[in-house]
């Protein structure tokens, strides 16, 4: 096999682990009690299918509903005397990061992936709690240590295989069921997670290795697999006595449009290398 052949065969595996972890460092964030997430779950039903796929193009164009957005996002911005805690601090961080992702989206489209723009994981642009942090704070300093796996079900980064975007704003009194709801949602699609009991296979989203170790802590995948699957596979899903393969990710913008749709392993690799 040619050197350059190898050369990009090892590009691709290293930047697809690297796109998938992003490092999986962040610091805490606190954020304040009491953020009306109304508006945002007004937006997200006009603007988000049922495929969780977002109508960038129509938002954009819409300058009274970017407005919305931002002024729903200030809200994060002042530092918090009364920090929200438990499934509040969970439900404001969820809707902030896919809040502000969206937006960090629209700022920049069209684009073909969230990773053909700079920093768009590690870059400290979103205010909140008083200061400025990354969409890594918020995943991996705040989220996943308060709320474990659950926390993986719920972030959607713009991508076309990541967990559908819900047609909803998170809120504390009901996050437990929406979380549950995501994950159900989630497994429930067989272009993104496929449970084939006759070949004694399950071929999932690569969100499953990147974070085993989330998974591991609540009694591991299988158990995870078997309590959110479609009941008609749900046995199967919990038995774990099948071949798993981790499904290739789709980095994709998650647009309506055609924006995303032909985004190819190469291209991610381009857009890490040359960015």
């Amino acid at each position: 096999m040619r050197p350059w052949i190898l050369f990009v065969i090892f590009g691709l595996v290293c930047v697809g682990a690297a796109a998938g972890t992003k490092g999986q460092t962040g610091e805490n964030v606190d954020v304040r009690s009491g953020i009306n997430h109304g508006e945002f779950d007004r937006l997200l039903k006009k603007y988000v299918n049922e495929q969780g796929l977002v109508n960038y193009g129509a938002w954009k164009q819409n300058k009274a509903d970017l407005s919305a957005l931002d002024e729903y996002l200030k809200q994060f911005a002042p530092r918090p005397d009364n920090p929200a805690q438990g499934n509040e601090k969970a439900a404001a961080l969820v809707n902030g990061y896919n809040a502000f992702t969206l937006r960090w989206i629209l700022s920049n489209y069209p684009t073909e992936s969230v990773w053909q723009l700079k920093d768009s994981f590690s870059g400290k642009r979103n205010e909140i709690g008083g200061g400025k942090v990354s969409l890594d704070d918020i995943e991996h300093g705040a989220l996943r240590p308060l709320i474990g796996y659950r926390a993986h079900a719920v972030l959607v980064c713009a991508a076309r295989s990541c967990p559908p975007l819900q047609r909803f704003a998170y809120t504390a009194d009901k996050f437990d069921e929406q979380d549950d709801q995501a994950y159900r949602t989630w497994l429930a699609r067989d272009d993104l997670n496929k449970f084939l009991p006759n070949e004694k296979k399950a071929e999932i989203s690569s969100i499953f290795k990147w974070f085993k170790q989330d998974f591991d802590q609540a009694g591991g995948i299988p158990k995870i697999l078997g309590h959110y699957a479609p009941q008609s596979v749900r046995e199967f899903a919990a038995g774990g006595k099948y071949d798993t393969k981790y499904l290739p990710y789709d980095w994709g913008l998650n647009d309506q449009g055609p924006h995303g749709r032909n985004y190819s392993q190469a291209q991610l690799l381009f857009d890490n290398i040359f960015k």
